[in-house]
């Protein structure tokens, strides 16, 4: 990612000019007619099952998502995090499949590593064994599959591209600096559109993340369907002086999460003979039949 040099009182007037925005309040509005003579027609929604509050959507959402370490020696060295994307009932028991980055699961430095899939409910928290089936190049496809045996989660929706629409409110789900799973607020603030195949090719949002989110999944609030992949965040160098000693750290630039559309985590499963995690409009709840057959749900 980009990096800009900033001194410390420029950043504190960034951040302090970073607001969360407001969720959009709709209404209803009708003409009038002219005169009293022209009736006035207006669209009943009682036949609309009502949208969920935040806090039950946020509830339907948080089961989708988990955390990634990679250890060695017994120690975590580096965490990230990833959302259930799939699921499957084979002769030795369920298996999900989780998505995350490319680059968050490169184990080539390590002589001994093994991966791990977290799962977190409330104080208690349950290791599974894990292993990569899929990894895309970094930069250009910065995603990944993991497969975790044992592991029996509900699998994300992924919203069709049709969905994927500027201004709408998201939570992101993810698990910054390997510490138990954290939400975030914000909308979608930009989306680069492929000319080509008129596909999303890249999703930011304003909301903020922190190091280790990575993988992590940008919801939407309204639907509950997984928009994206988060996979990283333009950052500002701070520099400061203490006690004639030099010392700088990186921070995340508050609006510039950068993200994999679901067109592009669509993509990379077809590419990588992953189709079969992929339901009708783009949606991922596979399930094995009696007869061995792959069915989906919505």
């Amino acid at each position: 990612m980009t990096r800009f040099a900033l001194g410390l009182p420029a950043l504190f007037a960034m951040l302090s000019c970073a607001a969360a925005p407001n969720p959009h309040a709709v209404s209803d509005t009708s003409g009038i007619g002219g005169g009293g003579s022209t009736p006035v027609v207006m669209q009943t929604v009682g036949a609309q099952a009502p949208r969920l509050t935040r806090r039950e959507q946020v509830k339907r959402i948080l089961p989708h998502n988990v955390r990634l370490a990679i250890q060695e020696d017994g120690k975590a060295r580096r965490t990230a995090s990833g959302v259930v994307i799939g699921s499957e009932k084979t002769a030795e028991g369920t298996v999900s499949f989780v998505i995350t980055n490319a680059h968050a699961v490169e184990m080539g430095d390590l002589k001994e590593p093994r991966l791990v899939v977290i799962v977190d409910d409330r104080a208690d928290s349950t290791e599974y064994g894990a292993q990569v089936v899929a990894s895309g190049s970094v930069p250009d496809m910065d995603l990944a599959l993991v497969k975790v045996p044992g592991l029996a989660l509900t699998p994300a929706l992924l919203a069709t591209d049709a969905e994927v629409e500027l201004g709408d409110d998201v939570v992101v789900a993810a698990s910054p600096y390997g510490r138990a799973l954290s939400l975030s607020g914000g909308m979608v603030s930009q989306v680069e559109w492929d000319k080509d195949g008129k596909k999303p090719r890249m999703l930011k949002t304003d909301a903020p993340i922190g190091y280790g989110a990575s993988g992590g999944g940008i919801f939407s609030l309204e639907s509950g369907k997984l928009l994206a992949i988060v996979e990283g965040y333009r950052t500002a160098k701070v520099g400061f002086e203490v006690a004639q000693q030099n010392y700088s750290f990186d921070v995340p630039m508050p609006g510039e999460t950068f993200a994999a559309p679901t067109s592009k985590v669509r993509q990379f499963l077809q590419q990588h003979g992953f189709a079969r995690l992929l339901g009708t409009a783009g949606a991922s709840r596979p399930e094995t039949g009696p007869d061995g057959s792959q069915t989906a749900s919505r």
